[in-house]
């Protein structure tokens, strides 16, 4: 399978250059949009935008690497976001995203975001979802869950292998 733009989200992106000093300040733009289009930057959109922008592939897999928020791997249809800042933790979030992972067969102990081998799950700690006094909180696919326990968490699950 070839990676292919649309033609519209490409003359986007050809516009948005213009507002830029040089094509290279776009970069993190043009990540942006492809991530909102696709799900995720594969290593074939980091080479298309280095193509784009008169770059070399590392300078833009440089900024993939560097910022959280660029995801190289497609993520689950639902999507498992436990909340680890502080009042989080103190309620509990280690042990609910412990909960979640060992249920999916996911590694506990890693710190980076899983998805399981059927695409159907992913589950990350993340920062503050602003809701502390509800903790801990669990954000899934847009939705809150507030004072999440394991029973909540199950029916979280439950209610994922639908989607």
């Amino acid at each position: 399978m070839s990676f292919s733009v649309p033609a519209s989200l490409e003359a986007e992106l050809d516009e948005l250059t213009t507002h830029y000093p040089v094509q290279r300040s776009a970069s993190l733009m043009f990540l942006h949009a492809l991530q909102e289009h696709f799900g995720y930057i594969s290593k074939e959109a980091v080479e298309w935008t280095a193509r784009k922008l008169g770059l070399q592939p590392i300078n833009v897999q440089e900024l993939v690497t560097f910022y959280p928020m660029f995801r190289q791997e497609p993520l689950g249809r639902t999507q498992i976001k436990v909340c680890r800042t502080l009042s989080c933790a103190l309620a509990g979030s280690a042990e609910l995203r412990e909960q979640f992972c060992t249920r999916l067969g996911l590694d506990a102990h890693a710190h980076a975001p899983q998805t399981t081998p059927d695409g159907r799950f992913t589950v990350e700690f993340v920062e503050c979802l602003a809701s502390c006094g509800t903790a801990p909180v669990v954000l899934v696919n847009g939705d809150l869950h507030h004072q999440v326990g394991a029973a909540e968490a199950e029916a979280i699950l439950k209610n994922g292998q639908a989607a």
